[in-house]
Order: structure tokens, then C-alpha cells, then sequence
């Protein structure tokens, strides 16, 4: 769970329902918290709550982003299926059951889909879910998956060295730093097209959400950020980057 000044959710009592529910799954799991940097009490009120449940630890971390905290959280993972998920809770941990049938049926990446209505999101950010998915087919021929940025995705462990190793645009994530609040959305589409790249099974399943439980950001600079990225991926797999990540025969 990637962390950036969530000292309000956490007081809020996020972690203790995860953990509730992760319960109810079975005995056997983690909660890793990732510390980006925080500024306010994040880090301090981890500890509180890991002090209780030895199941939840803390991983802090300078500040470096939403992909940074992503990429040190899944790589401290020791799990057989690694999930990422937002403290806020915008997408309720209970979805997980909607994604783990999935990795028994074959599958090696399974995501969650906010879908292109995005109900209860602003006009302005449905509007830009349609962009975004006519700008990745365009770009990338990556139209088939409707939402690529939704934070909520599972993988299987064992995959997920090999698809930070692919990666060009955010290569640097693991140690990259950063001012404010920086969500990198250009990342999770790199890891599923690097994904596909290395012929891994992807599955992509409608989920409940609630956007008024989401941080607020700028949409417009979103935009931005998230097509130059497309185009900084397109480029390095025109020059053959992405070719040292394709399977071996």
C-alpha cells in the first residue's frame, strides 16, 4: 500500500479493516505500508498499528512517487500473489475476491477495471478515461484493456522481478525521488505492455469503486503526464528497448 501524507485515512482506521478482512481469507498474509517521504505522522501511525498486528509492517522510504513506493513495496513482498492498493480505500480491499479466482485459472496479472462510466467520478475525468483509451490504442495498439491506471492490480510473485526489469520510461522508479505529491501514471502502463511483451496472461475484471473516497488531483496535468509517457514508450520500443525483456526461445 503506497503511502504519501495519509496521517487521516490512517486515523481513520484503514489498516485495521484491511487486516479484518485479509482475515477472513485465511492466516496467511502481509500488509506492507510504503512510507513515500511522508511529511505528516503516515510512518508514526504504522508503527502504532503494527505494534498490534504483526501481520502489517512499515517500509519507509524517501520520497519518490506513487511508482517508487509501488515498485519497493511489491519487491519487499514475500506472497505468493502480490496486490497494490490505495490507503484511501477508494476501491475497498474486500474486491480483492473478485481477482484472486482468476490466478487459479491460469492467469498471471489480474487488474481491477473502473470501467469507462467511472459512476460518481467527475464529468471532466470521464471524459479523459475515453481520451486515454483512444490515445493507447493509437500510440501503443493497446485498446483492449479499458483501464490501465486503476491502482488496484494482483500479480504472481515469481513475475514480478521480471517486469521492473522490463521496464525503460520508469527504469529508475526503485530510486527515483520527487517534490509533491507525483503519480507517474505513464508507469502502469509500461508494466502491462512489458507485461504482454513477455508473453504473461493478463486479465482485467469490473470492480466497485467509490471516486469520492479518491485523492483529488489535477486531470488535466494527468493528461499531459500520461501521453508523453506514451509516446516516451513508444519510442524506446521503436529503438528496440524493449527487446532484451522478450521471452527466450
Amino acid at each position: 500500500m503506497p503511502a504519501y501524507n495519509e496521517a487521516e485515512n490512517l486515523r481513520a482506521g484503514v489498516l485495521a479493516r484491511v487486516c479484518e478482512f485479509l482475515a477472513t481469507l485465511g492466516p496467511s498474509f502481509e500488509v506492507i505500508v510504503v512510507d513515500d517521504g511522508s511529511a505528516d505522522d503516515t510512518a508514526a501511525l504504522v508503527r502504532s498499528a503494527a505494534a498490534l498486528e504483526p501481520r502489517l509492517r512499515l517500509l519507509a522510504s524517501h520520497h519518490g512517487g506513487k511508482a517508487h513506493a509501488v515498485v519497493n513495496g511489491m519487491l519487499a513482498a514475500t506472497g505468493r500473489i502480490v496486490l497494490s492498493s490505495d490507503v484511501d480505500q477508494a476501491i475497498p480491499i474486500g474486491e480483492v475476491a473478485k481477482l484472486l479466482p482468476w490466478f487459479e485459472r491460469g492467469f498471471d496479472v489480474v487488474i481491477g477495471s473502473r470501467g469507462l462510466e467511472r459512476r460518481h467520478a467527475r464529468l471532466s475525468r470521464r471524459v479523459i478515461s475515453y481520451g486515454q483509451l483512444l490515445a493507447r490504442k493509437i500510440v501503443l495498439g493497446f485498446g483492449d484493456i479499458v483501464d490501465t491506471q486503476c491502482g488496484f492490480k494482483a500479480f504472481r510473485r515469481e513475475i514480478v522481478e521480471r517486469l521492473f526489469d522490463g521496464l525503460v520510461v520508469h527504469a529508475g522508479a526503485r530510486e527515483a525521488r520527487a517534490d509533491g505529491s507525483r503519480l507517474t501514471p505513464g508507469f502502469e502502463v509500461e508494466l502491462l505492455y512489458v507485461a504482454r511483451r513477455i508473453g504473461l496472461r493478463l486479465k482485467e475484471v469490473a470492480i466497485d469503486v467509490d471516486h469520492r473516497r479518491g485523492r483529488q488531483t489535477n486531470p488535466f496535468l494527468d493528461c499531459l503526464d500520461g501521453f508523453s509517457d506514451l509516446l516516451a514508450i513508444r519510442a524506446a520500443a521503436r529503438a528496440g528497448r524493449y527487446d532484451a525483456s522478450k521471452p527466450r526461445a
